[in-house]
């Protein structure tokens, strides 16, 4: 549980959300990499918590909509803090920030390959 009183999948839903709101369930599944029936529990819960809202689109109601509430807004400025309290917990390992750029680059390297949806992984 982060300060924020939220978890840490739910940190990453406002992430997206405090980038570019009201977005569609599918949207956010798609950039955080992760299959809509994780994301809908999960966004079910911020929904009780005041943090988002979500709503049928009007012009598909295949789609659900998600917006971020003034309570999701307000916690964007207390999260601000979060990217320097990382940094200052790395401080006191031997990774620098070269080491952790290429890390970064490496997981996005990984990431996309996941997402291409011919990609099939089978076991042997």
């Amino acid at each position: 549980m982060l300060p924020l009183g939220i978890t840490y999948p739910q940190y990453l839903v406002l992430m997206v959300l405090w980038e570019s709101d009201q977005q569609t369930v599918n949207f956010i599944s798609d950039k955080l990499v992760l299959n809509t029936n994780t994301i809908t529990p999960l966004l079910k819960r911020m929904e009780q918590m005041g943090l988002i809202s979500r709503q049928r689109s009007d012009s598909d109601e295949r789609k659900v909509m998600v917006r971020l509430t003034p309570s999701g807004i307000e916690l964007r400025e207390r999260a601000s803090v979060i990217p320097m309290l990382l940094a200052d917990g790395l401080q006191n390992t031997p990774t620098t920030i070269e080491k952790l750029v290429e890390i970064r680059d490496h997981i996005q390297v990984l990431v996309e390959y996941l997402k291409k949806k011919d990609t099939h992984l089978s076991v042997r």
